[in-house]
């Protein structure tokens, strides 16, 4: 069982490293981008983007409402849903 992030930094190593693992991609080589998304100009959640070889681009999103991560492959396919536990802190909303 993955140890589930509580703060801001754990949530970003937890997605990151996830992502990679999925396309088997050294966490090093392939930086993370993160968006912020908004519902009616209030903070929801954030996208996270990971670049890797090939044009291959996998996704994340935390819904910051019912504190899930929903990760996306390749092909924009869910294969993983992750309910975290605890609160999030030190969120950048």
């Amino acid at each position: 069982m993955p140890i589930l992030p509580k703060t801001w930094t754990d949530l970003i190593e937890f997605i990151h490293n996830s992502l990679c693992n999925k396309e088997n991609l050294i966490p090093e080589q392939f930086p993370l981008d993160t968006s912020p998304l908004l519902r009616r100009d209030q903070f929801c959640g954030m996208e996270f983007t990971l670049f890797g070889p090939r044009q291959i681009r996998l996704n994340a999103i935390w819904a910051a409402d019912v504190n899930m991560i929903y990760f996306y492959d390749a092909r924009g396919v869910r294969y993983e849903a992750v309910k975290l536990t605890d609160s999030v802190t030190g969120v950048p909303a």
